[in-house]
């Protein structure tokens, strides 16, 4: 069993380099409006003012959860949304925290912290989620994501509303203890990393990372692996 997962972990950094970010939800629906008051849109920036997009978690008043890959040179987080226009309102970002020991050839600890300058309002439209935690050890496999991203591969465009879509986790293809895996073209592709895996208790497990197109996987960074460097770096900033 051992020796498998050796291999299986080997085969893996050898061959993510065909992977493509995630993000897009394909196969979905819309989401009622407002009934995932934790998704947060983020504008990032390049040195060149460049914008692209990538979703995010709103875990606390000051604190969204993303990807580590959707490291910009500067940030705007919407949240409250249903309907993006360019008109939403946004918060700027204080500051960003990486996961240190992420890897950008294989998107290993694909995790990031960002502070917001300003304070989020909770209201109706806009509450933090409960993170799964160390102690959550079940093994999750009915699961939503949800975000922005264009809705087909031939529609490049990002969707004015939020989408979602059910995904189910299969069981440690690559053995690796830090991520989950869903299998099938449904589900997150280009555009939207950053964003949420809900599972059945309501509770986010994992962050929508990359996507290996030829084997139809997509891979979630894996949130109760981390709670202890999220809680770290929350409690200290």
């Amino acid at each position: 069993m051992f020796i498998y997962c050796d291999i299986a972990v080997l085969i893996l950094v050898l061959t993510f380099c065909t992977e493509a970010h995630a993000g897009k939800i394909i196969g979905g629906r819309e989401a009622a409006p407002h009934s995932r008051p934790y998704m947060a849109l983020l504008s990032c920036y390049d040195d060149n003012g460049n914008e692209a997009f990538c979703g995010g978690i709103l875990v606390s008043e000051d604190f969204v959860i993303t990807a580590a890959h959707c490291k910009a040179k500067s940030y705007k987080v919407c949240l409250g949304l249903h309907t993006y226009s360019e008109n939403s309102s946004c918060l700027p970002v204080e500051q960003e925290f990486p996961h240190n020991e992420y890897n950008d050839e294989n998107y290993t600890n694909d995790i990031m912290l960002l502070k917001l300058s300003t304070k989020a309002t909770f209201d109706k439209n806009v509450r933090p989620i409960v993170l799964a935690n160390k102690g959550d050890n079940k093994f999750p496999e009915k699961c939503v994501v949800s975000g922005w991203g264009a809705t087909s591969e031939d529609n490049k465009d990002m969707s004015l509303e939020l989408m979602e879509a059910n995904v189910t986790l299969t069981h440690d293809v690559f053995c690796t203890e830090n991520a989950y895996w869903s299998i099938g073209e449904k589900g997150p592709a280009e555009g939207d990393s950053g964003g949420p895996l809900v599972c059945e208790d309501g509770k986010a497990f994992g962050v929508i990372s990359a996507k290996r197109p030829d084997l139809k996987l997509t891979k979630y960074t894996k949130i109760p692996y981390y709670r202890d460097w999220i809680d770290e770096i929350m409690k200290h900033n």
